[in-house]
């Protein structure tokens, strides 16, 4: 009996300090060099990189939902944008920018099996020097830091923009649209993949729901989330939009990303024991955001946006 009086005194102490570490530790956005550090310090430890693979953003699992290794269902979200967007009917070379491309995993993609030219863009550097390394010399996609609110690039110099998952981080949600648009060529295609909090119209957040909400804001550095509703909004009253803006709802088909984020850290331990004491308190640390996500996104009070414009 004392030993296991032990065991769980033990396993009470790690969660209770894993907690307020969560709690006292946030990453609560600042400004866009808030953004930059907290995702130079998630490359840097290369924690999930280890655990999840090449690909940040959540995986595809179909309608209805199917069990698929998580690894796999993130490169098969990539596949179904390309599907629902048309992109498959472009020809081979047009100019693809990649808004908040991580470590290049969707660039890559994009370039090897669809024959982009891909400019992929973050505004963390250790993400552009990950996502440099990755690439294969030949590969056609090239990587710079960048900010999405400032793009220094021309007017209506690509035939695609494709943004997964950037938009949370962008204080201005029409200067993130405007800017998107800006640099869409003429007969371009707009391809967006968001987290999209409820629409006030469809109820206001109860007292719970703004609890969840803050936390989720603040541990991973989001200034805000926009409703689909805004965001479809947003893009159509730009004023480089010319065309209809396309939306659906893929909560469903991508739920499951949340529980297996997590189930990753038992399926692969070595992914995380192998990066030492620091790595698995950090992976530990990041457990209560996910959970609260999966519960947002199950109750509605969060969905999972794609929006598409063919100018």
């Amino acid at each position: 009996m004392d030993k296991f009086l032990l065991i769980y005194t033990i396993l009470g102490a790690v969660f209770f300090f894993v907690f307020f570490l969560w709690l006292t530790s946030n990453r609560k956005y600042k400004s866009s060099f808030s953004v930059a550090s907290a995702y130079d310090n998630w490359t840097n430890d290369r924690l999930l990189e280890n655990l999840w693979g090449e690909h940040v953003h959540l995986g595809f699992y179909g309608h209805p939902p199917l069990r698929k290794d998580f690894r796999l269902a993130k490169a098969d979200l990539v596949h179904e944008l390309v599907r629902w967007s048309g992109l498959v009917d472009l020809p081979e070379g047009s100019l693809l920018l990649d808004v908040g491309c991580g470590i290049g995993g969707s660039s890559r993609i994009l370039a090897n099996d669809y024959g982009f030219n891909v400019l992929g863009i973050s505004i963390s550097p250790m993400q552009i020097k990950r996502a440099s390394q990755l690439s294969l010399k030949g590969a056609n996609c090239k990587f710079e830091v960048m900010d999405a609110l400032n793009l220094q690039l021309s007017d209506n110099s690509f035939d695609v923009v494709w943004s997964v998952e950037a938009g949370p981080h962008m204080p201005d949600k029409q200067l993130y649209a405007d800017e998107l648009l800006r640099v869409l060529k003429p007969g371009g295609v707009l391809i967006v993949a968001d987290w999209n909090r409820r629409d006030s119209v469809n109820g206001e957040m109860n007292f719970l729901e703004r609890i969840v909400m803050k936390q989720l804001l603040d541990q991973w550095s989001h200034p805000e989330f926009s409703s689909i509703e805004q965001f479809q909004v947003c893009l159509s009253t730009s004023r480089f939009n010319k065309g209809l803006v396309e939306v659906d709802d893929w909560t469903l088909a991508t739920l499951p990303s949340w529980k297996q984020s997590v189930f990753e850290g038992f399926r692969r331990p070595k992914a995380i024991l192998s990066l030492g004491t620091n790595a698995f308190f950090k992976a530990i640390r990041e457990i209560p955001t996910i959970m609260l996500m999966h519960w947002a996104f199950s109750s509605g009070l969060m969905r999972f946006g794609v929006f598409r414009i063919k100018r």
